[in-house]
């Protein structure tokens, strides 16, 4: 026991001296503002190619965790727009879809729908809106509106409503742009 106790105490210390050597910047949101904050990492080997164009399609189908909070992959959304401004990338080389479905539809109701559901406001508007403002495209689910029986006008007017989420990632995928999964 008291071996243990000497090697946490060893390691507390190292982690502590480490933490207290290794100055860390503040975070930036070089396209996203005040969203998805990330940090600049200059001495990085592999950075994204601030000449090249992004074309990417990001499927999100799980709410946030509470009612009253937001949905963490609708700011990994911000974080991935402003990883790819630190990199260089300017925002109009960056064509992002982003395709609510299931659970996610929640996060994409109007105030007044999200009050009658949840008894809260909606946390996601203002970053929604900051994400179309960076230039983000939304689309959500018909099949998940009528499965859910949302009325159209439940869905805030940033989001497109598409056939289906299935249909919309298939022909995003084979116009060629990189998918990622936030579940």
């Amino acid at each position: 026991m008291k071996k243990l106790t000497l090697l946490m105490i060893a390691v507390g210390a190292i982690i502590t001296l480490n933490a207290q050597t290794t100055p860390v910047p503040p975070k930036v949101n070089p396209i996203v503002k005040d969203f998805g904050s990330v940090w600049e990492i200059p001495f990085a080997t592999e950075q994204p190619n601030s000449k090249m164009k992004y074309n990417i399609v990001v499927d999100i189908t799980d709410a946030a965790a509470k009612p009253d909070t937001i949905n963490v992959y609708l700011e990994a959304v911000a974080t991935l727009m402003n990883l790819h401004g630190v990199g260089g990338v300017p925002a109009k080389n960056i064509n992002m879809i982003v395709v609510l479905h299931k659970m996610a539809t929640n996060s994409i109701l109007t105030n007044e729908m999200y009050q009658k559901r949840f008894k809260t406001d909606n946390p996601n508007l203002a970053m929604i809106a900051a994400l179309k403002e960076a230039g983000v495209k939304f689309y959500t689910c018909g099949q998940t509106l009528f499965r859910a029986r949302l009325p159209k006008e439940s869905i805030i007017p940033e989001v497109e409503i598409a056939t289906s989420a299935l249909t919309t990632l298939t022909t995003y995928q084979l116009k060629g742009y990189a998918t990622i999964n936030f579940k």
